[in-house]
């Protein structure tokens, strides 16, 4: 019971260890072991069921420490094409809730529900609890409801009592739950700005409201003025439907540093094949191509080039970040690789020009789509270029 549970109208969606509950959900001999999903052992967790977060493990952990936590964790390559259908199905049920969906990635999304109660014949609350109910009973995988007045504290309260909660945060009580809360709740406030923040005597709420406001802009600029309005838990953005998906990219570490170029020319299509899914799973296609790579002191090199015409084809993507690739020359070894698409247009705009200079490009295209399509019927192992086995 909450005295304002039926007049909030502001949410925050988030599906308990998506990864995991996903793979938890196709193999349900996994249900009651611990699950990590990610890469080798110099890898870092992606997610990690909540069997193995009570061992330790936490998302960006690297996969050595979070091998130690748990080492009887199962460990599963992450399998975006699939993560991305079930995203799909979630959203659907969302956009029938309200068209003002906020999605933020694949496993959470804002929605502000204001003048729905009408159409439904029932308030948000009770509406977002019917969405929970069918996403468990539809698609087999459990989510987190935080409802609040805006998106800042519905997104607090999201957090507040994972998994399968439903967190209430109202008008009336905002003041005194902030008050001695860590100011690390906010979304954003990463290492460096919470060291930043630590410097200057701040880790609580409270704290915050000792300072004024013109002080706090001084100090930390455009963030000090966020932070003085975030400390009073006011927050007005808009839940915006049409916000940007602004790149589309994916890397890898290794479990030995490596020059090979082979190595490296077998890990890079891999990368440009699961850019590639998450472009084709978002309908979106990438005007610039970026290549990645970080040498074995964690010193990086970027390097990115616009293309003639917009691409989500994987063949583009990696023959262009394999030019890049060679333009670097032997700098290695390399601990990390990654690659990704940027300046992102819809998909219809994408791969509709021919290239004169590669008459072959169109016949590549047909056949990944070909492939694209067996891998979608039959997994994503039923098909494979012999490249992506080096």
């Amino acid at each position: 019971m909450h005295d304002e549970l039926f007049s909030l109208t502001i949410a925050h969606m988030d599906c308990d260890a998506f990864y995991a509950s996903v793979e938890k959900r196709d193999d349900p001999a996994l249900a009651d072991k611990p699950v990590i999903i990610g890469g080798g052992r110099r890898g870092v967790v992606s997610t990690a069921c909540y069997v193995a977060r009570i061992r330790g493990v936490k998302s960006a952990m690297p996969m050595f420490q979070a091998l130690k936590l748990c080492p009887d964790a199962v460990v599963i390559k992450p399998r975006m094409q699939v993560y991305a259908e079930v995203s799909r199905a979630v959203r659907e049920m969302m956009n029938e809730l309200t068209p003002d969906v906020e999605p933020l990635s694949l496993d959470e999304a804002f929605m502000d529900l204001s003048g729905t109660e009408k159409l439904h014949g029932a308030p948000p609350a009770v509406m977002l609890a019917r969405l929970v109910k069918r996403m468990k009973d539809e698609l087999g995988i459990t989510g987190s409801i935080g409802l609040s007045h805006n998106k800042f504290l519905a997104k607090v309260a999201s957090d507040l009592d994972k998994p399968r909660g439903f967190s209430v945060i109202g008008k009336s009580e905002t003041a005194d739950f902030l008050h001695d809360k860590p100011v690390r709740l906010i979304w954003g406030i990463g290492p460096a700005a919470q060291a930043s923040l630590d410097k200057a005597g701040i880790r609580t709420f409270a704290d915050l409201l000792r300072w004024d406001r013109q002080d706090l802009h001084a100090r930390f600029g455009s963030m000090g003025d966020r932070l003085w309005h975030l400390a009073r838990g006011e927050d007005r953005r808009r839940v915006s439907a049409n916000a940007p998906v602004k790149s589309i990219s994916k890397e890898t570490t290794f479990f030995e540093d490596s020059a090979n170029t082979e190595v490296l020319d077998g890990h890079l299509w891999r990368l440009a094949t699961q850019v590639s899914d998450r472009a084709k799973a978002k309908e979106k296609a990438g005007r610039v191509v970026t290549l990645k790579l970080k040498r074995a002191n964690h010193s990086a090199l970027t390097r990115r080039i616009a293309l003639r015409s917009p691409t989500q084809m994987a063949d583009t993507i990696y023959r262009t970040a394999r030019a890049l690739l060679d333009q670097v020359g032997d700098q290695g070894p390399y601990r990390l690789l990654g690659c990704g698409i940027s300046d992102l247009v819809p998909a219809d705009q994408a791969d509709v020009t021919g290239d004169l200079l590669d008459p072959q490009a169109s016949k590549r295209a047909g056949a990944e789509r070909a492939s694209d399509a067996i891998r979608k019927r039959f997994g994503d192992g039923a098909i494979l270029k012999g490249r992506a086995l080096r």
